[in-house]
């Protein structure tokens, strides 16, 4: 196997330029693992068009390809990994477009503890359309039932729901039985998220929050996506023994909230974490996206494909906020 492979290559230099270039690569520079695979698909997530644009410390390492998502057929694996060439498998976060080359290029090598078998009921695309965002969705969901929170409680608010974690989120949470109402500032794509299983889609615009340690309850949990004030806010109108599961910080980084939502209603606060999620369970997290929690309307929420070349430009753009849902990125374009 001495064929060389595209790659989309991210340089972050010590005088602070950035750079990212489309090159081939030999297989003699994949870095070290147990499992070589032949990538068919990956996807763009926010973590990633922040490496690609630099407006984020993403990468660990220098130069590095990018890519937290990667999925395609095994070229060959060690002995005691269980795989074989040929099987389908994917690999999410663990380390991925951060420390080790990433799912942008023709191929990766991993270590075997990172690949999972892509489960019966799922193809490489779909695994893709999922990816990171559609894994984090999913603990998402199995941190709102370990915590108890039954459909039967009232609505579910998903913030930033247009994104590629919200949109899947509202269409997972729908299929679950849940009351979901969209929290969103693309008034464009309301009836997108209508489409989705939203029951309501609330403009986040002109959002009247208020600031009193415990507002009017609004919602029986939440999942958000945003972080900052939507998230403070959410602390304060969220009923008695609701959780709120936090996910990103697109909204930014701190939390203003008080210490009355947790001791006076009984309110949750769960956080996710998809990148580190023990190795050992993954597996059976993404059985159940391909059986009992499978997402619906896949195809309406991958909105766009692209090829390596595209990924600077969608980048941008998502980091602006001009896309919504989840961009393939197709290899074999």
């Amino acid at each position: 196997m001495t064929s060389t492979f595209p790659a989309l290559l991210i340089r972050d230099e010590v005088l602070g330029s950035h750079r990212v270039s489309l090159t081939d690569m030999e297989p003699s520079e994949l870095m070290d693992g147990e499992v070589e695979v032949a990538v068919r698909y990956s996807s763009l997530n926010y973590k990633d068009a922040l490496g690609i644009t630099g407006s984020g410390r993403v990468l660990r390492r220098s130069p590095l390809v990018g890519g937290i998502d990667a999925a395609g057929e095994v070229l060959s694996a060690a002995e005691d990994s269980g795989l074989k060439a040929g099987d389908p498998v994917l690999v999410t976060g663990c380390g991925l477009g951060e420390i080790h080359h990433g799912g942008f290029a023709g191929r990766i090598r991993v270590p075997a503890d990172w690949v999972v078998p892509v489960p019966k009921g799922l193809d490489l695309r779909q695994s893709m359309i999922l990816g990171t965002a559609g894994f984090t969705a999913a603990l998402a969901l199995q941190r709102l039932r370990a915590n108890d929170q039954d459909p039967g409680m009232g609505p579910i608010l998903v913030t930033g729901a247009s994104g590629g974690v919200g949109s899947l989120a509202v269409s997972l949470l729908a299929a679950q039985g849940y009351e979901v109402v969209a929290l969103s500032g693309k008034t464009r794509q309301h009836d997108w998220l209508k489409s989705l299983g939203a029951v309501k889609v609330m403009d986040r615009r002109g959002l009247s929050q208020g600031w009193r340690p415990l507002e009017t309850a609004r919602w029986a949990g939440a999942v958000d996506t945003v972080g900052g004030e939507i998230l403070g806010w959410l602390t304060r109108t969220v009923d008695e023994w609701g959780n709120i599961v936090t996910i990103g910080l697109a909204g930014g980084a701190e939390l203003r909230t008080t210490v009355m939502p947790f001791i006076l209603r009984g309110v949750s606060l769960l956080g996710v974490s998809s990148s580190n999620y023990p190795t050992e369970r993954r597996a059976a997290v993404w059985a159940h996206l391909a059986t009992d929690w499978a997402i619906p309307h896949l195809d309406d929420i991958v909105t766009e494909e692209i090829g390596l070349e595209g990924l600077e430009s969608a980048s941008k753009r998502m980091l602006a906020g001009d896309v919504h849902g989840r961009i393939l990125v197709d290899l074999q374009r």
